[in-house]
């Protein structure tokens, strides 16, 4: 009978450079892990390339949000800068409108010569606080008439009018700007109903002249 050494158990003999049995070799999982890298890095690339597409859109977005509150704001501000240029301009109108009665005996008073002494300073100098202010006075005799910032308050005919005319300004036009404060009162003329204009009489004229004479 043979004896057998307990704890010990007998291994076959294993050829040098051989493969135990189940293990496979180093070279073929070297190459495996190899063949699987390329397929997880076209994984990551893939990944990222759509994290990148997410992070556009929004940034496309946050983009065109700010450009509409942007364009929002500066609307905002424009109609704020007209709205207080607009309340500017009908205050400083009040204002001057309680002013012109004075302006007219001002006028009056030049017109007379009676703007002597410290009424001629004090005048002179109302008149350059206004101006300052931007009241520009308007209306002068001849100018044609318009019934947007003329107000006729006396009418008649004359001969020597082609169209409704301004004979005379009874009271000076105001305004700023393009607002008219005070339209200018005036005595207007119109020709003569049937009545052949100066200028086609004088050239009416001149063709009779010229024709009466006969060359020999």
């Amino acid at each position: 009978m043979t004896e057998e050494t307990p704890g010990f158990e007998e291994k076959p003999d294993v050829p040098s450079g051989a493969t135990p049995d189940g293990a496979e070799p180093k070279d073929a999982a070297s190459s495996s892990e190899e063949g699987a890298s390329p397929a997880g890095d076209a994984v990551q690339t893939v990944g990222l390339t759509a994290q990148l597409d997410q992070v556009r859109t929004a940034l496309n977005e946050r983009t065109g949000d700010l450009q509409r509150l942007q364009a929002e704001y500066q609307n905002y501000r424009r109609r704020v800068e007209r709205d207080r240029a607009t309340v500017k301009e009908i205050a400083v109108a009040g204002l001057l409108s309680e002013l012109l009665p004075v302006l007219d005996d001002v006028g009056r008073a030049r017109d007379h010569n009676e703007l002597v002494g410290g009424f001629k300073s004090v005048a002179e100098s109302l008149e350059t606080v206004v101006a300052k202010l931007g009241l520009q006075q308007f209306g002068k005799e001849g100018e044609p008439f318009d019934p947007t910032i003329h107000e006729a308050l006396m009418h008649s005919y004359a001969p020597d009018v082609t169209e409704t005319t301004c004979v005379a300004i009874l009271q000076p036009g105001y305004r700023i700007g393009e607002r008219t404060i005070r339209p200018a009162r005036v005595a207007v003329a119109e020709p003569q109903p049937g009545a052949t204009p100066a200028a086609a009489k004088e050239e009416k004229a001149t063709d009779e002249e010229s024709g009466g004479t006969e060359e020999v």
